[in-house]
């Protein structure tokens, strides 16, 4: 499912135009990539939780030359699905 794909199925599960269940999504997803970058997380009863995990620097090798290549410490999105998402998935 694209994203245009779940505006539609959005609205019509909600009851909403097209264009207000695109602006709900687009905010839906403003407001958890917001909390994501000021580090905090979001937590959906149910559904699961968003949270930003730490990634250490690291030393890699380029596959094609061998080189040694540094790898930066970064912040990393992770999702983590609840018991609900996983009972619907699995039942």
């Amino acid at each position: 499912m694209n994203k245009n794909e779940l505006v539609s199925a959005v609205a019509e599960k909600a009851g909403l135009t097209k264009a207000d269940a695109a602006s709900a999504v687009d905010a839906v997803f403003d407001v958890v990539q917001g909390e994501l970058k000021s580090k905090g997380d979001v937590r959906l009863a149910g559904f699961g939780s968003f949270t930003v995990s730490h990634r250490a620097a690291t030393k890699g090798r380029n596959p094609s030359t061998g080189a040694e290549v540094d790898i930066p410490a970064r912040n990393v999105p992770k999702f983590t699905p609840g018991k609900g998402l996983k009972d619907a998935v699995n039942g």
